[in-house]
């Protein structure tokens, strides 16, 4: 032992070589081996344990009979095997009977047709306005005032707000009503866009709408892009460095909602409209400030030529129309724009 541990043998290699000798270590070591399974592939035919035509023939007519025709396939094998017989697995019943086309649904499920994607174009202020309810905070945890806001989709103009303290169609009837006559709507001029709230869908606004001769439509559920506008207009808002954290009454939110509403629409240089106010495209003071902004490059241009593009500075210009989830195909004469928003599909 000591000489083999100085030769350079580990105490452990060297008790193993003495206690057990070296073929019998192998023998230890080696796993055992099952011999190959063998397989029998069967190309194309029957296979050979399946069901022979009689014995499929008896499992359908036990399907069924009177005493089987309402119950399960796993019921069946059961009963029969209280019976001391077997015919075939619960399985194989499920496949005799759908090659017979009998695993059908028997009772009367309702199907809900597929939801129309809006699609809708404006080409002019008070063609489509877009409105929601958004949640103000209140004072304590758990309290909300809900903010109504109808925004005009063209010229991103408010038109409408409230703040109330729950969500009510009594309260959206009385703003688009008194929207409508202050925007001077006259029927079939406008078409509302909301998303599928309970104030949105309510029976008495589609009422009022039917009235005043408006058309709507909804969002898709779970589809956040289809009311894009009130979406991103709401966060603009809610952004401002002066919006509190919270109101402490709603008196409090009826009277800072104006200043924000003011600072929007007449103050707010918007990215989409080339960077005009909303009043200025809302009331068609658009092209009189874009030809100023234009006059005022080419001056400049004149003066220091190298500050710009060799053809000169940009020409700003609004643009033509806003969509909803714009087509592929978008016409560009009246008749197919009006087809376009007439198109969607009314509650």
């Amino acid at each position: 032992m000591n000489a083999l541990i100085e030769a350079g043998i580990s105490q452990r290699q060297a008790c193993r070589s003495i206690s057990t000798p070296r073929a019998t270590w192998s023998r230890w070591r080696k796993k055992a081996v099952s011999p190959p399974a063998t397989f029998q592939l069967v190309r194309g035919g029957a296979q050979p344990h399946a069901l022979s035509p009689a014995e499929r023939s008896e499992v359908l007519a036990l399907c069924n009979s009177e005493r089987f025709c309402n119950s399960a396939p796993r019921a069946i094998v059961a009963a029969l095997l209280d019976e001391g017989r077997y015919l075939a697995s619960a399985s194989t019943y499920y496949r005799i009977l759908g090659a017979e086309g009998q695993v059908n649904e028997r009772r009367a499920i309702a199907t809900h047709p597929a939801r129309v994607k809006p699609e809708l174009i404006t080409t002019a202020p008070n063609e489509l306005w877009s409105w929601d309810i958004t949640k103000l905070p209140g004072p304590a945890k758990w309290t909300w005032f809900s903010l109504y806001l109808v925004l005009d989709v063209f010229s991103r103009f408010i038109v409408a707000w409230e703040v109330a303290s729950r969500e009510s169609a009594a309260i959206a009837k009385a703003l688009f009503r008194d929207a409508a006559r202050e925007q001077n709507v006259q029927p079939g001029q406008l078409h509302v866009h909301a998303d599928g709230g309970s104030a949105m869908k309510a029976k008495s606004l589609a009422l009022l709408f039917a009235d005043l001769g408006i058309t709507k439509s909804h969002s898709r559920p779970h589809v956040s892009n289809d009311n894009p506008f009130s979406e991103a207009h709401f966060k603009t808002l809610k952004y401002r460095p002066e919006f509190p954290e919270f109101f402490p009454s709603i008196e409090a939110a009826r009277a800072f909602i104006p200043q924000v509403v003011h600072w929007y629409n007449y103050q707010h240089h918007h990215s989409g409209l080339a960077f005009l106010t909303p009043a200025d495209v809302h009331f068609g003071r658009a092209q009189e400030v874009l030809t100023r902004r234009n006059a005022v490059l080419q001056e400049v241009w004149k003066q220091h030529p190298r500050r710009f593009r060799p053809n000169g500075p940009a020409q700003r210009a609004l643009p033509s129309a806003v969509y909803i989830n714009k087509p592929t195909e978008v016409a560009s004469d009246e008749t197919q724009r009006t087809s376009i928003i007439g198109t969607i599909a009314k509650d």
